[in-house]
């Protein structure tokens, strides 16, 4: 695994993994970059090294988990500047580009075919839209409140990370979709076209999360928690997996037992269905099952429901 330190050339990270110049360009690095290191156009830009390798480390290394003294040389006001500009970028960049080779792609099909795929693709604009607003409108004012000695009443990172909604899976099955099932009158090097547009915004996307999930909530708790060990996003995670399922996990565990769909546990329950995948997530998370299969046999283990109402 190589590590990106800020005295690596610029051309020499960008040659190494080209997907990185969309990132640099977001923080505001753009070429040309001569044999400037990391830190000198860092320095340049009036932007800050350590932050700037550290995001460079989780874009091109998927292992890469910042230890405490990496998180405590970079800077917070770094990371909500990446986020915040990461955001426009999803919206008004990757989401563009991808409705237009979309509608480019599908103009063969017939208007249900287009209709389904469209609607599909909305829905998940409109899914990270609601996201990043709540990340943009909660959690980034939070934090810039919490830098200036000014602590949100009933808000803390932990409550933005139990409801941190993966926004990768919805992506992934556009991709699938695209992948396996577009008609074959579609024209082939537009549905290529459109893969590496998807595949491109869903690899950033699970960068973009492993950023919020390893690298801001520990920060963030060192600020709400002077003093303490920085835990990392898998430390917390492990100590969930100890966790107790509480009540409503228990509630949507047995649904999800019972053959409901994620739609339908929501109406259900009367909950959005982002809480769905969050409470799924967490009860995956603590009991380290991944598939209804599994889920439906450990409910049935732990009586939390009979094997007669099971379909």
């Amino acid at each position: 695994m190589t590590y990106i330190s800020c005295d690596m050339k610029i051309a020499e990270l960008v040659d190494y993994n080209y997907h990185i110049l969309a990132v640099l360009t977001r923080l505001g690095v753009e070429g040309g970059f001569g044999e400037h290191t990391i830190r000198e156009i860092c320095e340049k830009e009036h932007l800050d090294p350590e932050t700037v390798s550290l995001i460079c480390n989780v874009y091109v290394n998927r292992l890469f988990k910042p230890d405490a003294e990496q998180l405590e040389e970079a800077s917070v006001d770094g990371i909500l500047r990446y986020i915040h500009q990461s955001h426009d970028y999803y919206l008004n960049n990757a989401l563009v580009l991808i409705a237009s080779a979309i509608e480019e792609l599908i103009k063969p099909c017939t208007p249900s075919q287009e209709k389904v795929i469209w609607k599909f693709f909305s829905d998940y604009k409109l899914e990270l839209e609601k996201h990043f607003e709540y990340e943009e409108g909660q959690v980034i004012p939070y934090v810039k409140n919490l830098l200036v000695g000014k602590r949100t009443p009933g808000f803390s990172i932990d409550r933005f990370e139990e409801n941190h909604s993966n926004i990768e899976e919805k992506i992934s099955d556009l991709k699938n979709l695209v992948l396996k099932s577009m008609p074959t009158v579609c024209d082939n090097n537009l549905r290529v076209r459109l893969l590496n547009y998807i595949y491109a915004l869903e690899n950033d996307l699970e960068c973009h999360t492993r950023i919020e999930d390893d690298v801001l909530v520990p920060m963030v708790r060192l600020i709400e928690n002077p003093g303490c060990k920085i835990r990392q996003h898998s430390e917390v995670a492990a100590e969930r997996e100890k966790d107790e399922l509480s009540d409503r996990e228990k509630e949507i565990l047995v649904s999800v037992a019972q053959g409901l769909l994620n739609k339908e546990i929501a109406d259900k329950h009367n909950i959005s269905i982002n809480t769905v995948i969050t409470h799924r997530k967490n009860i995956t998370r603590k009991i380290g099952i991944k598939t209804v299969a599994g889920l439906t046999v450990y409910a049935i283990l732990n009586n939390l429901v009979d094997i007669n109402s099971i379909k």
